[in-house]
């Protein structure tokens, strides 16, 4: 408790103390480039602090804070100053006198704002003061100009110019003043919080032919080469004086046409385009253009275009004619039917003269052009091929337009010539495609298995895919002898297909690959000398099957090889058959069995044996 009563008495004291520390200087304070300013300053300390050694001082540049080392202007200890000040700056004032009165010679933009003055009275009594003179160096004298002018109201215009240093005193004269009615001038010295300047006054009454007219104010300083000009553009506010708009014309409905306006006033006119009562359009501009995209007969008529600013309004009006091509032709709406149906469309507009219509599917012509408003396209017995679009096209002079519908044709399923089955390296590969509206569901049968397969079924590979009103659907048997009861092999597929219309079954037919072809018919074309080792063959092949069956067999004596070989040539596609189907079996069985196989095969072939 004691160190906080102690406290506060210190801090009582300190601002006691410090709240002696004065200082007055101006707080605003302007100068023109390349001349001089003379800050006044006085200051004040505690009455009972003792100079030690005298007073000094010190002006900084930017900020008061001495640790953050702000530019040094003047220094009375020492001649160490910021570089951009050397030369430039000396101390008017006396210390010892509490006048601190700065004088900086040769301004320049760098040299515009805070200056801060800090005394120094010895040890511990040195104090920077916290307020500040802001200097503005001008490159160009100020202007007085009111935020609104009006024409015919008269117009007060003055120029400043700073008289902030002793031995340089401007004069001011205005520029451009010519062809302005009746121009008054009159002069003044203000002097107010330690800084000075000189003003000129302009006094006129303005018309709108004076808008934008340039008005200058040149300052310069007697005895040397110093001058500085501004000049400003006045502004003159004035109701409109002209609206201008395009001259009355025709258009073709559906074409585009734009009306222009164009108002004279200062400021911007509110400028709308209104078509009998309505408000079309409006903008704060100087012109205005109303586009009318799709021209329609209803809108023919008087157009008329305002502008108004506040100071006073106008108007001009213009008529526009509308001309028209056919209207949009009204035609059914798109439909869906079945295969079968019968239909009929109908197309009917409007247009001067009566337009042509032409019915199109797909973009070709279809029935009959007609010259007439109205036109029916009857369509019987409409087959799938009958599905897409129809469009109506009306004709005239003027232009042209058109409609058009969409005819879905549903129908039950069709099977595609692509579907099969195919022996391939993994196995039987089955393929079935088939078309229709809504697109069909696709499975697979096996009538040796007794096996459905679909999506559910997850003993076999299978893929679906529908591509807009196609399906196909393949399964991968994965051995090529997928065995029945009576221990064949399961080649029989049966492909089933159906929508909401109906549903249909096929048998898919076995093909070989040509791989497995080609080695048939290397052999088939081997030579007679080939045909006559293997009917020695299958001699010994039909011995050896008497023997193990016991099944007694007539030998087969092969008179004449020639005609058997013939009779191999003319029946081809069995024996490649029959080749293929025991060369497959020929992967599975053991390698010694591979030649008897084929042998059987071609036994049964030259014998003609399904």
């Amino acid at each position: 408790m004691w160190c906080l009563t102690l406290f506060l008495s210190l801090l009582l004291i300190i601002n006691d103390v410090s709240s002696q520390w004065n200082v007055w200087v101006p707080r605003d304070i302007s100068a023109m480039t390349n001349t001089c300013v003379v800050i006044q300053c006085t200051f004040m300390y505690p009455s009972g602090v003792r100079p030690y050694r005298g007073v000094h001082g010190i002006w900084y540049y930017g900020n008061p804070y001495p640790q953050l080392f702000p530019p040094v202007v003047f220094k009375t200890r020492t001649d160490v100053v910021h570089e951009s000040y050397k030369g430039r700056t000396r101390m008017l004032g006396d210390l010892q006198q509490k006048n601190c009165t700065l004088l900086i010679n040769n301004v320049g933009p760098e040299h515009s704002g805070r200056y801060y003055f800090r005394a120094d009275l010895g040890g511990a009594n040195v104090y920077t003061f916290p307020d500040f003179a802001d200097l503005k160096v001008l490159e160009q004298p100020n202007i007085d100009v009111p935020d609104e002018i009006v024409s015919d109201e008269s117009l007060t215009l003055t120029c400043y110019a700073p008289d902030n240093c002793p031995d340089m005193n401007p004069e001011i004269q205005w520029m451009y003043t010519d062809y302005l009615p009746d121009p008054e001038f009159s002069s003044d010295y203000i002097e107010e919080g330690n800084t000075a300047v000189q003003s000129s006054t302009l006094v006129f009454t303005p018309r709108p032919v004076h808008n934008g007219q340039l008005l200058g104010c040149r300052v310069y300083y007697p005895n040397t080469t110093l001058v500085y000009e501004r000049l400003v553009s006045l502004d003159i506010k004035y109701a409109p004086r002209s609206v201008w708009v395009n001259v009355s014309s025709e258009v073709m409905e559906g074409s585009s046409v734009t009306l222009h306006c164009e108002v004279d006033s200062n400021p911007p006119a509110r400028i709308s385009w209104k078509f009998g009562d309505q408000e079309l359009l409006w903008d704060t501009a100087s012109n205005l253009s109303l586009t009318l995209d799709d021209v329609t007969p209803a809108e023919e008529g008087v157009y008329t275009c305002i502008g108004d600013n506040g100071y006073g309004a106008m108007n001009t009006s213009l008529y526009l004619a509308v001309k028209y091509p056919p209207r949009e032709p009204i035609v059914n709406d798109s439909l869906t039917v079945q295969a079968g149906s019968s239909l009929t469309l109908h197309c009917s507009t409007q247009g001067s003269p009566p337009p042509t219509l032409t019915w199109l599917k797909d973009g070709e012509l279809v029935g009959t052009i007609t010259a007439d408003e109205l036109s029916v396209l009857e369509l019987e017995d409409i087959t799938p091929q009958g599905d897409g679009q129809y469009r109506c096209l009306a004709e005239n002079e003027h232009g042209r337009a058109s409609s058009s519908l969409n005819i879905t044709v549903e129908y039950a399923p069709i099977l595609l010539d692509e579907s099969k089955c195919t022996v391939v390296r993994e196995g039987v590969q089955c393929v079935c495609i088939a078309s229709g509206n809504p697109e069909p569901t696709i499975e697979f049968y096996l009538p040796d298995l007794n096996i459905t397969i679909n999506e559910t079924e997850g003993r076999y590979n299978f893929y679906t895919h529908t591509d807009g009103q196609t399906s196909t659907g393949m399964i991968k048997l994965r051995e090529k002898g997928e065995r029945a009861s009576n221990g064949g092999p399961a080649v029989n597929v049966h492909c089933s297909i159906s929508n909401m219309y109906g549903r249909d079954s096929v048998l898919l037919e076995l093909q070989q690959e040509k791989k497995y072809l080609m080695a048939v018919i290397v052999g088939t074309i081997g030579g007679v000398a080939v045909i006559a080792f293997i009917i020695a063959a299958v001699r010994y092949v039909g011995q050896n099957n008497k023997k193990e069956n016991g099944i007694p067999r007539q030998d087969v004596v092969l008179e004449n090889p020639a005609l058997y070989y013939s009779a191999v040539k003319k029946d081809k596609q069995n024996l490649r058959k029959k080749v293929v189907r025991h060369d497959d079996d020929s992967h599975d069985d053991a390698k010694e069995k591979t030649g008897i196989s084929n042998l059987q095969a071609l036994w049964q072939a030259l014998r003609g044996e399904s």
